[in-house]
């Protein structure tokens, strides 16, 4: 997995990665798709494990253009975990009430506490990409959140969370056929909006800040894994994979009872 980490920000360019890319899932879909249902096993037991334990905090990041998969990966990638102690956060429009605070106000409330995964169905993140891309705030306010932004992220680590950010890489053709497929679909047309076009006209600002945004934030304590996504299910399997390897690294153990047990007799 350690090639979809961005360990150097500084050299990170958005055309040297292949959206459509399968290299890092092989034996196709089929073996791809076996693969993750064990993976959806063992990210069961490791969570209980870190919520038994409640010693380490997980935070995983999910970015991407629309239709990049960012409900599937959830879906998929966490089918079967006890949702005790998972949580989704997402980040849309600030309130009127957020609006009068610093732009991290209302993201640190929601980060996650001893033994918990938090998911970030957008995050922070879109402070540097949609405001940017809508000219919503000056170029240095939004130029200034990049450090805000690793300075915030390092308290986390250094207070015991593990930060794991994607960003779900697709292509424009192939949100085309995404987009399209929700029109079609009575069953799915409910996600689609008029707006989705709007944005999809500023394709090329999204990937200069979502660029720009790699290049500044990706840190030893909090790195960007760019995933390519234009197949599902090698996304699916990739992020798994990841989620998996940062878990088992945690060396985590069951507690011991707080009293001894030993010589209990269940009657």
């Amino acid at each position: 997995m350690k090639e979809y980490r961005i360990t150097d920000g500084k050299r990170f360019r958005m055309k040297d990665y292949d959206s459509g890319d399968t290299k890092g899932c092989p034996g196709g879909k089929s073996e791809g798709t076996a693969r993750l249902t064990e993976i959806n096993g063992r990210l069961e037991i490791l969570q209980e494990l870190l919520y038994a334990e409640g010693k380490h905090k997980v935070l995983v990041v999910l970015q991407g253009m629309d239709t990049s998969g960012k409900d599937g990966t959830i879906a998929k990638v966490f089918e079967g975990v006890n949702p005790l102690g998972v949580h989704v956060a997402s980040f849309k429009v600030p309130t009127e009430e957020e609006l009068r605070h610093d732009f991290l106000w209302r993201v640190h409330a929601k980060v996650p506490g001893k033994g918990e995964i938090v998911i970030f169905n957008r995050s922070h993140y879109e402070d540097v990409l949609v405001v940017r891309v809508h000219e919503i705030v000056p170029k240095p306010v939004w130029r200034s959140r990049y450090d805000q932004i690793n300075q915030f992220e390092r308290m986390l680590s250094e207070s015991g969370t593990t930060i794991l950010k994607f960003f779900l890489h697709i292509d424009r053709d192939e949100q085309k056929k995404r987009l399209q497929a929700r029109l079609d679909d009575p069953e799915k047309r409910w996600k689609f909006r008029s707006g989705d076009l709007e944005e999809r006209k500023l394709w090329d600002d999204y990937m200069d800040a979502y660029e720009e945004t790699i290049q500044k934030t990706s840190t030893e304590w909090a790195p960007w894994f760019v995933i390519p996504a234009n197949a599902k299910w090698c996304r699916n399997l990739i992020v798994g994979n990841v989620l998996l390897d940062a878990l088992e690294g945690l060396d985590m153990k069951y507690p011991e009872p707080e009293e001894n047990l030993d010589d209990l007799r269940i009657e």
